[in-house]
């Protein structure tokens, strides 16, 4: 690692600790040459995740809607940050664990309504009546159904 001070190129890690964040490595260094010291950060680096929509469009892989369709699912139940961040990552989890560089949205709306189903109810057919774009009442009925087996 090159010094950020004098430029030079032989630099010591004197401390090494996990981030607040847990997702990164904190590394104090001290450079050989002028003694000053410095901070990096080591993450891993991920493959970029493309998601294939239902009109066949591709985007970036984004966890804030992912997020926000759960928060809507969510809304006035007893289901806390914390449970719904937990369930985000667990979702993010299994699609980066899947290796693959593009992703159908379906599959992610699938791993969405599976962990929600085993989280809460009401907030598992919120999410599936917006996600399978229920038509009529009867569409809906069939899926309460299958909850309340």
């Amino acid at each position: 690692m090159k010094c950020p001070f004098c430029g030079h190129e032989n630099t010591r890690v004197v401390d090494s600790r996990p981030a607040d964040d847990n997702s990164s490595i904190r590394r104090r260094r001290v450079c050989d040459e002028c003694s000053k010291r410095f901070t990096t950060y080591e993450k891993v680096e991920t493959i970029p995740l493309i998601v294939i929509k239902k009109d066949n469009a591709r985007e970036a892989y984004d966890r804030k809607k992912i997020e926000a369709g759960v928060l809507r699912a969510c809304h006035k139940r007893p289901i806390s940050a914390e449970q719904i961040s937990n369930l985000v990552d667990e979702v993010e989890t299994e699609v980066f664990k899947r290796e693959e560089k593009e992703v159908p949205s379906e599959v992610i709306g699938e791993i969405v309504m599976a962990k929600l189903k085993d989280l809460e109810a009401v907030a598992y057919v919120r999410f599936a009546s917006v996600y399978r774009e229920f038509k009529d009442i009867n569409t809906f009925m069939e899926e309460l159904k299958k909850v309340l087996k």
